[in-house]
């Protein structure tokens, strides 16, 4: 049995499941609407008849996990996020490579798995996994979200237990052996990230306008920040100094505050880096290690967590408290506090005796 729809293709029924037939680009396609009801086929084939006459190159049934990683790239292009380079790479040198030409109504549970495992016998931390399945989720939500939706549901990718949190903290005396270290050209920046543990990328984007040593604040716009807010850094401690001597060799033209000494912006890679960690007895230290010291320094110093906060660009109290882990010079604190409360007692409880006899 065979019903048109006017000028595009018809439905028909094989056994007790209703197919649709139409007209691709001059080739004639065949899809099962995998159901009994012959309305869920029409409505099927009214969904194909409007992708081809938009042109849409994507369509249930024949687009891949690859073409919906498009999606995402050109997600992240369209609202200019910092990481799109970052996805674009992860994207084709992994998702690509294992999963790019499944078709995407073939991605299962166990597929995942698979890839999964693949990922890990290649020496990737689980937390590098989840940055991946987080795009090929991020995919399918695009694309169940596309007018026609290009696909039919979302699959559920579960995340995986996470166990690579840095614990180390950069202690006072390593600050200073560090700082003789470094090269002149990372002294002021290794210095500013130290005390109010803002992202290397934000502390780059910097000009020298954005300074206000008489009033003693960095303003960061919200263009430069992570988190799209614009915040508000004090200069204390070491950093004023510092700020004044990266302005004073600075070339006039340059508008970078934290410049190469050539009249250019400091590269992300900041090269002499890791030679100066060596040098100081300090292998596998990370720039982004400074964000942790800086939020435990300033806890300790009393500084309230909102506005430690407000400082770092932590939006998240989870996030606040993972940085600032308990070392054993807390727990040695903590241990002295408890055994001075233990003696007070001991010595009221020496007393009420004494005064009952």
């Amino acid at each position: 049995m065979k019903k048109k729809i006017r000028g595009s293709g018809t439905v028909y029924r094989r056994g007790q499941v209703w197919w649709v037939k139409y007209w691709d680009h001059g080739l004639q396609r065949f899809e099962s609407s995998k159901s009994a009801d012959a309305q869920v086929a029409r409505d099927l084939l009214k969904q194909k008849i409007a992708e081809v006459a938009a042109g849409c190159d994507l369509a249930p049934g024949r687009c891949t996990v690859a073409d919906l990683c498009q999606l995402v790239i050109a997600d992240y292009r369209h609202r200019r996020l910092r990481d799109t380079q970052h996805v674009a790479w992860r994207s084709e040198a992994h998702i690509t490579r294992l999963l790019g030409r499944l078709r995407a109504d073939k991605l299962t549970s166990g597929v995942v798995r698979h890839y999964v495992e693949t990922r890990r016998q290649e020496g990737a931390q689980d937390a590098t996994i989840n940055r991946e399945l987080a795009i090929v989720h991020r995919a399918f939500e695009l694309a169940h979200d596309e007018d026609p939706p290009l696909v039919r549901r979302v699959p559920k990718i579960r995340k995986l237990e996470e166990y690579n949190a840095r614990q180390g903290f950069l202690e006072p005396e390593q600050y200073d052996l560090l700082l003789k270290c470094l090269p002149q050209r990372l002294k002021a920046l290794f210095v500013c990230a130290y005390h109010v543990g803002v992202r290397k990328g934000e502390l780059r984007s910097l000009r020298v306008e954005q300074v206000d040593l008489a009033g003693k604040v960095i303003r960061i716009e919200a263009t430069q920040t992570k988190g799209k807010q614009a915040r508000t850094l004090p200069i204390y401690g070491d950093m004023e100094w510092w700020l004044r001597a990266q302005m004073l060799t600075a070339k006039p033209d340059c508008p970078w505050l934290f410049h190469n000494g050539r009249g250019r912006r400091l590269g992300a890679h900041l090269e002499g880096w890791r030679d100066a960690c060596q040098q100081a007895g300090l292998p596998g230290l990370l720039f982004h290690d400074l964000r942790r010291s800086a939020v435990r320094n300033m806890t300790r110093a009393g500084v309230r967590d909102l506005e430690a906060m407000r400082i770092t660009g932590h939006k998240t109290r989870s996030v606040f408290d993972r940085y600032n882990i308990v070392d054993e010079h807390d727990l040695q604190a903590a241990g002295g506090k408890m055994d001075r409360f233990f003696h007070e007692r001991r010595r009221q409880r020496g007393a009420k005796l004494r005064r009952v006899k």
